[in-house]
């Protein structure tokens, strides 16, 4: 069985609608961040980053949100997570996803991770007081050049979608009106419609 490390509130929950849209079997392990579990010697064996998700398999680990879930779509290809035997379809998703991943997320991060990136307590200030912005040009791109509607990538659900659903979540706490982006603001209404998504979001609240 697969079992899918987690924490409540972060990025993993992409991982968890993802497993639940396909219908995976899987076990959810949850960390508690408060304690510093991610940096306790077991789960380092699992994933030496310390963070999460890290997803286990027949195979070995995968850690990284666009790699899990570029998995999940190609194990379950009748599921339609991907256009996976369009190479250049499939591309553009990934393409969108890294993008999460390597701008959205790190404009996130700079809020309450200064500390991966400098020890200046003034450096840090900086970067947090910024956040509001970069966080809301991120999203205006997203808005206006990427989101196809009604759907991330179109008319099909894609692993995009619980990509972005859930950094959206995160606009309010920092600093960034979510109404300012109309089109991703109705698509997170509709995404807390799906049942994957009301289970994931049941799943983050386990203890």
């Amino acid at each position: 069985m697969l079992k899918l490390f987690y924490a409540p509130n972060t990025i993993a929950l992409a991982s968890l609608i993802a497993l639940e849209e396909v219908g995976a079997d899987y076990e959810p392990i949850r960390l508690d961040f408060q304690s510093t579990e991610q940096q306790g010697a077991s789960y380092l064996k699992i994933n030496p980053k310390g963070r999460v998700p890290a997803l286990v398999t027949e195979r070995g680990i995968l850690t990284e949100t666009p790699a899990i879930l570029a998995w999940i779509a190609q194990s379950w290809p009748d599921s339609g997570l991907a256009p996976v035997q369009d190479l250049f379809a499939f591309a553009e998703v990934q393409s969108v996803c890294a993008y999460l991943c390597s701008t959205a997320h790190v404009a996130h991060a700079h809020k309450m991770r200064g500390h991966r990136w400098t020890d200046d307590d003034s450096a840090k200030q900086a970067m947090t007081s910024y956040v509001p912005r970069s966080m809301a040009a991120a999203f205006q791109y997203l808005e206006d050049e990427v989101f196809q509607g009604p759907w991330v990538m179109g008319e099909a659900f894609t692993i995009a979608d619980p990509y972005l659903f859930t950094i959206a979540r995160w606009l309010e706490g920092d600093g960034v009106d979510p109404e300012m982006f109309p089109k991703i603001h109705d698509h997170r209404t509709r995404m807390e419609e799906r049942k994957s998504v009301q289970t994931a979001l049941a799943t983050q609240l386990q203890t």
